[in-house]
């Protein structure tokens, strides 16, 4: 779905008609807003901001703080790699110098032919299996280097089987 497109603004509509009375809303709306789009369009943030009394600011404000929401468009794919201290202990430094280079792409960033998006987290919950990613919401322990290279290769073929 185009994010620019009056359906689009339509959905937006009936996402915040339906939670903009609940208590704590704003949440309930973005997270379902991402869900719709895969991203939080910029056209989404005023009327949002507009129906719970807020400004633009603070809705932007809140989508800046929290790296789950995302206000661009992603890939295909969105492989998150494990940053903390236990997948480091692991190896993941020398697997995230590694991702990055063969993707030629950093974080935040999505490759060029719009296949995958890398984004980093800062725990999968999966430490002693380390070095850890993730890819939608298949959590992958023990990468290599050689094992991240099937995976991508997995998602170029839309076959993601290695575990």
């Amino acid at each position: 779905m185009d994010a620019t497109s009056e359906h689009s603004n339509i959905k937006i509509q009936q996402i915040i008609d339906q939670l903009s009375d609940k208590p704590g809303a704003l949440l309930p709306i973005l997270h379902e807003v991402q869900h719709a789009f895969g991203y939080i369009p910029a056209n989404a943030i005023e009327p949002i901001a507009k129906s719970l009394k807020q400004t633009a600011a603070e809705v932007h404000g809140v989508i800046s703080f929290y790296r789950h929401f995302h206000t661009t468009k992603a890939g295909a794919h969105r492989v998150e790699v494990c940053r903390a201290e236990a997948c480091q202990a692991r190896g993941s430094r020398a697997l995230e110098a590694h991702i990055k280079e063969s993707l030629d792409i950093d974080y935040h960033q999505t490759t060029a032919d719009r296949n995958i998006t890398l984004d980093p987290v800062y725990c999968l919950g999966n430490c002693s299996c380390g070095p850890n990613i993730r890819v939608g919401d298949d959590i992958i322990g023990r990468v290599s280097n050689d094992k991240f290279d099937k995976v991508v290769n997995a998602l170029s073929t839309s076959a993601l089987e290695i575990k």
